[in-house]
């Protein structure tokens, strides 16, 4: 995921120091009886990939019948099925939606939903921790690769168990309903769509509001970032092809070059955050991708570009897709090719809306937080232009007030060195070496998420 402080960061199936296991060789596990470090150790050496976490959401689902919640399994497995035949037109084993409801209703009283996601990130650990991934599976979309929780769900996970066990036995300080809701493929914003798809708000009760938390990899264990107003970016993925004329290399006036033609669009394109929008509106136009080409001495008759593109504001988002298409056609033009048949693009639909911590929310938890935490461990939380999928759980026409609570998960030793001059930086999330300490930051979690649910179920 996705971040709030940090540019995210990732390595790609980096060589492996021992043989790997195919992740459908996990061991059974239960968590009853388990203390939270050790569900943690094993949900972390044991990660599922996006719309493939069968094993974590068994795990989950159990816990929350054995703590007496009324449980539902596969929300969303339809959705992601048929998600899954378009794009790729075949649904690999084990792909499906693993998400689970479970519901404890403890008298007349509000709703509220707690949110956790289970997928981990195609990369191969790299922290050198005894209870580190060994694992390689293979995506929804085909590649084979490592697998490891490098953006902390498996702290997401382990703190909601601890969360749900708490309120439990602590039901007699609140009444109401609470929905504990596990979703999938966080990492490919698809999870809570195909959660919301699925009936999410009609089929189970209907919260009144909604909280999550994601740890951070650059507050120290067991400290908290609290956000207000837009946290997360809206996030596009964009697909742009240009055609021209290709030909041979040495007489390029007899082509329409499609890669000068590129190189023209993406200079442009810088123009639209530095000249069209507000110096204070957030914005990120990125190209990371311009494939085209493959021989010295011939032009090529197209090539493709692929962008990442983030905003705040819905109206901001509008007028950046609208300006890279005005561009792309504009330029194209001034190389006399016919941008009607030379401009392909698409906005693709796995779009990421923006995360809008519900102000009065934010302030009310955070007092609560205040009470029970020293006030040196409480920061606020800057915006970050990362995505988040929570945020859709707030997108509905309900229009249901949520908030992300950020929670610390440095060693504090890591952190304390990392601020000395010249020293290296921490990993981030997405990081083939980011470790979290579990215990305090797990504690801290359960601790935060238990009060804010007590307070909001009064």
């Amino acid at each position: 995921m996705k971040q709030a402080f940090l540019a995210l960061g990732a390595v790609l199936m980096a060589a492996c120091s021992t043989l790997p296991l195919e992740a459908s060789a996990q061991p059974p596990f239960k968590a009853e009886g388990k203390t939270l470090r050790q569900i943690y150790e094993h949900l972390h050496a044991n990660p599922e990939l996006s719309f493939q976490e069968k094993n974590s959401s068994v795990i989950l689902a159990a816990e929350m019948k054995r703590l007496g919640f009324t449980v539902t399994t596969g929300v969303g497995d339809a959705w992601t099925k048929a998600r899954a035949q378009k794009e790729y037109g075949k649904i690999e084993d084990g792909v499906g939606g693993y998400g689970v409801v479970a519901v404890l209703k403890n008298g007349d009283g509000p709703t509220i939903m707690i949110r956790a996601d289970m997928d981990a990130l195609p990369l191969t650990e790299k922290t050198g921790l005894p209870y580190a991934s060994k694992l390689r599976d293979t995506s929804w979309s085909g590649e084979t690769t490592g697998v490891m929780h490098a953006c902390g769900h498996d702290i997401h996970m382990t703190t909601w168990i601890g969360t749900a066990r708490e309120l439990v036995v602590r039901k007699a300080d609140w009444k109401g309903t609470l929905v504990m809701i596990a979703q999938p493929a966080e990492e490919i914003g698809l999870g809570a769509l195909a959660m919301l798809e699925d009936g999410l708000f009609t089929r189970f009760p209907k919260p009144d509001k909604v909280i999550a938390l994601h740890d951070h990899a650059a507050l120290p264990a067991g400290e908290l970032g609290i956000g207000s107003g837009f946290v997360m970016a809206n996030v596009d993925s964009v697909d742009l092809k240009i055609t021209g004329v290709g030909g041979h290399g040495a007489y390029p006036q007899d082509t329409k070059d499609p890669i000068v033609i590129g190189a023209r669009i993406i200079t442009t394109l810088q123009t639209i955050v530095s000249r069209e929008i507000p110096a204070g509106e957030p914005a990120v136009v990125t190209v990371g991708a311009f494939n085209g080409g493959f021989k010295h001495n011939i032009i090529p008759d197209d090539v493709e570009m692929q962008l990442t593109v983030r905003s705040f504001a819905d109206a901001t988002r509008d007028k950046l897709l609208k300006a890279i298409e005005r561009i792309a056609r504009a330029e194209t033009m001034a190389a006399g090719v016919d941008p009607d048949k030379g401009v392909w693009m698409r906005v693709k639909d796995d779009f990421t809306p923006s995360l809008y911590n519900d102000p009065v929310l934010a302030a009310r938890l955070g007092a609560v937080w205040e009470k029970i935490f020293p006030l040196s461990s409480l920061h606020p939380a800057t915006p970050s232009m990362g995505g988040e999928d929570f945020s859709r759980f707030g997108r509905t026409a309900d229009k249901i007030p949520v908030m992300l609570l950020w929670l610390g998960a440095v060693p504090q030793a890591k952190y304390d060195a990392a601020q000395k001059p010249g020293a290296k930086g921490l990993p981030a999330l997405h990081s083939s070496e980011f470790a979290p300490d579990p215990d305090p930051t797990l504690a801290a979690g359960v601790k935060a998420m238990t009060v804010a649910a007590i307070d909001l179920l009064k």
